[in-house]
């Protein structure tokens, strides 16, 4: 951590809690299991409860109405490379370009399902 950043965390509280909350959440994605990832969150959101930080609680809740999605990435096997993510977003970006003006949804579901489909 830069000395600056170090200098300012020091002079500000309210910044420093910011700062140490905004980087312990960064460890729920390190978890491999629900339970712990889960344990980890309500930990988390505990810290919040005397802050009075209206958006880390607005954060927390939309983390809460999200938890099903984030508790399928705990699991081992559902982690995808990012790298993997990126060019298929590119390539369903790609295929809307090209759809440009047609009306059929159902084709364009269709293209994109069966871009990485191997060649017949």
């Amino acid at each position: 951590m830069p000395t600056d950043l170090k200098l300012l965390l020091k002079a500000n509280k309210r910044l420093n809690t910011n700062y140490i909350l905004r980087e312990s959440f960064d460890h729920l994605w390190t978890y491999n299991s629900e339970v712990w990832a889960r344990k980890f969150f309500d930990n988390w959101k505990v810290q919040l409860r005397w802050q009075r930080l209206a958006p880390y609680e607005k954060f927390a809740s939309m983390i809460e109405r999200h938890w099903d999605g984030i508790s399928v990435y705990c699991k081992p096997e559902n982690k995808v490379a990012l790298g993997f993510v990126e060019s298929f977003n590119n390539k369903i970006r790609v295929i809307q370009r090209r759809a440009y003006g047609l009306s059929d949804e159902e084709y364009l579901k269709l293209k994109i399902l069966t871009t990485n489909l191997p060649e017949l």
